[in-house]
């Protein structure tokens, strides 16, 4: 087996008592179908790389993502959308299907990788203009400094914002939110501001 990487064990470790057993079970399931996986960090979260990217995984204050490279090749339509990875929002090992049918995705990736596949990315193309929501352009007015920031984004990164502020659940949430993007961008951060280096 592969010397595992520190910053993986150190980014287990710093997880919540809920994500380390998850986190501990998948890196466990992904050596046993792979024993020639390389563990490394990317985007500030563990990888798994076979020949290329076959997948990774993450935790949040509250659920764990797993995610395949290849997913879409993988899973079909089967892949699930409402979080990071293609099992949705994991929260307990019963929320992952069966180790069996885990390493039948990691054998398939690791095939696709031997083959040299690429990923399918299918992207519809997102409009150059970006609707800037009335309580985001008010909060931009009141911060010396932060529209300018704004208007000096690229679409993309204005969209980042403002998809943020508009998965809020509560009126609460898209406050705080709000606020800390302000700061944020007051001071010309991108939202991501933490992961690029």
């Amino acid at each position: 087996m592969p010397t595992p990487d520190p910053r993986v064990d150190a980014y287990i470790a710093q997880a919540a008592p809920f994500a380390q057993s998850i986190l501990i079970h998948l890196r466990a399931v992904v050596h046993e179908a792979c024993p020639e996986v390389e563990e490394t960090m990317k985007w500030s979260f563990p990888h798994f790389m076979y020949k290329g990217m076959l997948c990774s995984m993450a935790a949040f204050k509250a659920h764990c993502a797993l995610n395949f490279w290849k997913a879409e090749l993988l899973m079909g339509d089967a892949v699930q959308r409402d979080a990071m990875g293609q099992f949705g929002r994991i929260t307990a090992l019963e929320d992952l299907p069966p180790a069996a049918q885990l390493q039948a995705y990691l054998l398939q990736a690791m095939q696709l990788n031997d083959a040299g596949v690429t990923p399918v990315r299918s992207r519809t193309p997102r409009p150059a203009t970006v609707t800037v929501p009335d309580d985001l352009l008010a909060a931009l007015a009141q911060q010396a400094g932060a529209q300018q920031h704004f208007d000096a984004f690229s679409p993309s990164k204005q969209r980042d914002y403002i998809e943020w502020l508009d998965e809020a659940k509560t009126a609460a949430t898209r406050t705080r939110r709000r606020e800390q993007a302000v700061a944020w961008i007051a001071e010309g951060k991108a939202r991501n501001w933490k992961y690029e280096k």
